[in-house]
């Protein structure tokens, strides 16, 4: 399942992000502003359980989040996304894939990975900003799930009809939340109208 999440405040945001014009401090405060949204939508229906508790006046009942939140940043542009998660689940653990795509082939090479130990419990958010052709998204999923954990939710600002598919096919069980789904991939492998490079816009390295 995908959802693009079309809220007025994530398209206004999204629009400062597309501008080219929008230098890299303000475009990581942005990209930071749109993941704590996402988030939000994406923790919508986790589990919870009850817990007693004491408020100043009396006791009562209140509940509390009861998956173990695992938040895996892709780098290195999925680093731009991760303080947001954690904003809102500061309790989350915090793995880190690293992979990057081949010149020629296209095709996703891995040469990072340190992930948290599984649970049963564990929910896991993959973060990163693009998916264009899913090769990545997919690879690190793959890489996610050998670790032991099967709960995984992904995150992406803006997303290619294309990457969203090869996701699907690949793992049904995944449930992709974005900003925008865009119009196509250009014969780079770019998403178009996209927004560039993520990461050299993250960190200033254009």
């Amino acid at each position: 399942m995908h959802k693009e999440v079309t809220h007025p405040i994530i398209q206004h945001k999204l629009t400062i992000l597309r501008n080219e014009r929008t230098k890299h401090k303000e475009f990581r405060e942005i990209v930071s502003e749109i993941t704590m949204l996402l988030t939000y939508e994406a923790l919508k229906h986790v589990g919870l359980r009850e817990v007693e508790i004491n408020t100043p006046v009396a006791p009562t009942v209140g509940y509390e989040v009861s998956h173990d939140i695992v938040v895996v940043p892709v780098l290195r542009a999925g680093v731009g996304m991760l303080n947001s998660v954690c904003e809102i689940m500061p309790t989350a653990r915090t793995g880190f894939i690293g992979l990057y795509r081949d010149h020629d082939t296209k095709m996703p090479v891995e040469y990072y990975s340190k992930l948290p130990e599984s649970s049963d419990d564990a929910l896991v958010l993959l973060v990163d900003p693009m998916l264009a052709t899913g090769g990545s998204t997919s690879a690190a999923i793959d890489m996610i799930k050998r670790a032991g954990f099967e709960q995984i939710v992904v995150l992406s600002i803006v997303a290619a009809p294309d990457g969203i598919e090869v996701v699907e096919a690949a793992h049904s069980d995944v449930n992709i939340y974005c900003a925008a789904i865009d119009e196509c991939l250009n014969d780079d492998k770019y998403i178009v109208p996209g927004l560039g490079d993520a990461g050299d816009r993250l960190f200033g390295t254009i």
